[in-house]
């Protein structure tokens, strides 16, 4: 609300360069927010396609997880009112790669009860695929 009222400021006294660098530092912070979201969500999602692919299984509430976090990622991801999207396939690509480590750190303590470290599953696993996998959930036809 602050921003706003100093936008509304430098918008009255004519500095209309002071109020546009607000304007784009605005945009950044909701964009970070939303890679934010989308990123947590990502771990979610990619947990559980680990979990699927380390132990050559899934149950409905891993099916569960996977879809309600593919539409999070979607919902999230989608611009409402401008149209198109925050994140294109290949910025979605790097926020999975970036949470995947978080997701096999999560993974391993889940995965066969516990029983590999974190190196070990990563070891056990086709990161790629993965990220694949969870890329073709998320990603539209339109994207």
């Amino acid at each position: 609300m602050e921003e706003l009222l100093e936008i509304k400021s430098l918008l009255l006294k004519g500095d209309t360069q002071g109020a546009l660098a607000i304007i784009e530092e605005l945009e950044e912070m909701s964009r970070d927010d939303k890679i934010n979201n989308i990123s947590s969500y990502g771990v979610i999602l990619l947990l559980h396609l680990i979990k699927q692919q380390a132990e050559n299984r899934t149950t409905r509430s891993w099916d569960v997880s996977i879809r309600n976090s593919v539409r999070q990622i979607q919902t999230k991801n989608k611009r409402r009112k401008a149209g198109g999207y925050y994140l294109t396939p290949e910025e979605l690509r790097l926020a999975l790669e970036e949470a995947y480590p978080t997701a096999i750190d999560q993974a391993s303590l889940e995965v066969e009860e516990g029983r590999y470290e974190p190196e070990e599953l990563a070891q056990k696993v086709n990161q790629e695929s993965i990220i694949n996998q969870a890329l073709a959930l998320i990603v539209l036809p339109k994207q």
